[in-house]
């Protein structure tokens, strides 16, 4: 067998440059970049291997390896998961910074490839520089807190390990129902250490991205359920995009009449203005959706894994006699809520299913009763984002209105934490599959900008926009500095509310008086509750290098969105955005969420607070 003498490191980014997915006949490549930072960790081994084969494997300068996960995270997401970018780091901080990315990556079920590098194999000398003393075990490194956040670990301590460990990185990161971050820590000796290595190693593959189809026994009996159903919803999580089932999904809604709820990660599988679309479902849904929900007799998810905002912590689904189908690619999440599993690729799932309910519909008053309240509701949405004053301090959603007239089909909107998810999700208006990018299985402050640009590097001849609160901001705006360095036009919207305005709101609704959730001077009494602090983050993201436009009123906000829209160069648009208390009011949660309530306490507040959380803690059941 011919051999071919390269460094470990060498042999891993020629490997990767030669990997490929297919689905449904077409082709992509796996790892589509690498994105690194540079340490004594990897500069002499990937760094240098990147530089040794530059022409096959593009390269992305990040400057917070957290955020770099974070922009893999976005590119995959876009990619409908067919691509992706590795990450590589420095031993030590470089590599715990990867911990968060990785938990968000794994938790939302998103192919990224960690490599991080690690102390020496060899250990010439104890401790190395950034080495984790653990006095009962010499083979731990910090990198082992990867582990539990990871979908696959291996240290590669010899570099013939790489062999069978490329392999099972590649089959999880391209295996639908298991991918997530994958990990391959490389100790920086062996990493420059050379080999033979097998020629073979670096032929092409195809990795083969499987529609699994459902078993016929567990098909009939779903059947079965929705034909006995009177009052059946469909709940569309994120699996329904990852399978590119949207069309799918709306050929069995058309065929059916069975209305369509989303959780955030699957928001936009049906058109807002779909007959069937009744909107976001949960803790942030809408009226429609989660009084459907406390009805249903059948609640049929498709590529949702339940979360507590989407089952309003154990309370939404009331009705006394109601059982749940599942549909997902893992028997772990279909089995959930006591459910009937249908386990299968959400596309071939719900194609066999509709074919097996032919000549099935739900009753006509269903559809009268859902369709009416859809109008209600829609109604709601003009209300909050009405904006007839132009000369004023817009409110959040006044915010979100304007940008709802702006956009089209082809705009990404991208958030993931503060109070903007709640609002996205009641109020967003999805025009196309790929439009609502609310990162929320981890709401990962941050997210936001790294994540717009691995998208614009996905779909550059799309729109992106980075919807980013005060607090968000002050996290993670460093990755702005990449998006300059390579001309990357994404759009940042910065709403300086002056907090965190999210948990200040929740902080008092639980009897924590928004406590430390204020970016305000301290009073002589000790509390936060003194003037606002004078930061001016437009100036900060200007000296990152970011066009940036100010505005002040509604009139300013609407041409400032629109010149950001047209710019073919990185631009943040500032705004200070008014309470929406007494203007354009947003609608109040339409379900429950548990946060605990001190069970004993002096203050007034929280007495109170803990009375109203018990009252809700008693509709809470376990579906069994």
């Amino acid at each position: 067998m011919t051999s071919i003498r390269l460094t470990t490191a060498q042999a891993l980014v020629r490997f990767l440059s030669r990997q490929f997915t297919e689905r449904d006949g077409e082709r992509q490549r796996l790892i589509g970049a690498t994105w690194g930072i540079f340490g004594h960790g990897n500069v002499a081994g990937i760094g240098q291997a990147l530089v040794e084969y530059g022409d096959a494997m593009p390269f992305h300068q990040g400057r917070n390896e957290q955020a770099m996960v974070h922009a893999a995270v976005g590119y995959a997401r876009q990619s409908g998961r067919l691509s992706t970018h590795a990450v590589t780091t420095s031993i030590g901080p470089g590599a715990t910074n990867l911990v968060t990315g990785a938990a968000l990556a794994t938790i939302n079920h998103l192919p990224v490839l960690l490599l991080p590098g690690d102390t020496f194999a060899t250990r010439p000398a104890d401790p190395v520089l950034q080495q984790l003393e653990v006095p009962y075990a010499g083979d731990v490194s910090v990198n082992d807190c990867l582990r539990p956040v990871s979908k696959y670990f291996d240290r590669i301590t010899r570099p013939e390990a790489l062999i069978p460990a490329a392999l099972a990185a590649m089959r999880v990161l391209t295996d639908p129902a298991d991918t997530g971050a994958v990990t391959l820590a490389l100790p920086q000796d062996v990493q420059a250490e050379a080999f033979d290595w097998p020629e073979e190693f670096f032929a092409e593959r195809v990795w083969g991205v499987r529609r699994q189809a459902p078993d016929p026994r567990e098909l009939a009996a779903a059947a079965r359920a929705v034909r006995e159903a009177r009052r059946p919803l469909i709940v569309a999580g994120g699996g329904v995009h990852h399978s590119a089932a949207e069309d799918a999904l709306r050929d069995l809604a058309d065929a059916t009449g069975i209305p369509v709820a989303s959780t955030q990660a699957g928001k936009g599988s049906l058109r807002f203005d779909h007959p069937a679309d009744v909107g976001g479902i949960g803790h942030t849904g809408t009226a429609t959706a989660d009084e459907l929900a406390c009805t249903a007799d059948l609640v049929i998810g498709v590529g949702t894994r339940y979360s507590d905002f989407t089952t309003a912590s154990g309370t939404l689904f009331a009705a006394p006699d109601v059982r749940f189908l599942n549909l997902n690619i893992t028997a772990f999440d279909g089995h959930k809520m006591a459910g009937a599993p249908l386990v299968a690729d959400a596309r071939a799932g719900l194609e066999a299913l509709t074919g097996a309910l032919e000549g099935w519909r739900v009753p006509p008053a269903y559809v009268a009763e859902y369709t009416e309240d859809k109008v209600r509701w829609e109604q709601r949405v003009d209300a909050a984002y009405a904006a007839d004053e132009p000369d004023v301090r817009p409110t959040q959603l006044q915010v979100l209105g304007l940008l709802d007239e702006l956009v089209t089909d082809e705009d990404v909107v991208i958030n993931a934490a503060g109070s903007l998810p709640g609002d996205l999700h009641k109020l967003w208006r999805a025009r196309s599959p790929r439009q609502y990018h609310v990162e929320y299985g981890y709401s990962c402050m941050g997210y936001e900008i790294p994540a717009s640009i691995g998208v614009a590097l996905a779909a550059p001849d799309r729109p992106v926009w980075a919807l980013v609160g005060d607090g968000t901001y002050l996290m993670m705006p460093t990755e702005i500095v990449t998006a300059v360095q390579e001309n990357i036009p994404v759009k940042v919207v910065i709403l300086q509310n002056h907090g965190y305005a999210s948990i200040g709101g929740l902080s008092e609704s639980v009897g924590g008086e928004r406590f430390g959730t204020a970016y305000r001077f301290r009073e002589p009494d000790g509390t936060y509750t003194g003037a606002p602090l004078p930061v001016d983050l437009a100036a900060n993201a200007a000296s990152l290098g970011m066009h940036v436009i100010r505005a002040k009123t509604v009139v300013d906000l609407r041409d400032a969105l629109a010149e950001a829209r047209a710019a073919d160069r990185p631009t943040c648009v500032y705004v200070e955005t008014e309470t929406a208390d007494t203007v354009s009011p947003p609608p109040p949660a339409q379900a429950w969420w548990d946060v605990p309530v001190a069970e004993t306490a002096d203050r007034p507040s929280a007495i109170k607070a803990r009375k109203e959380y018990d009252r809700h803690v008693s509709a809470r059941r376990r579906h069994l």
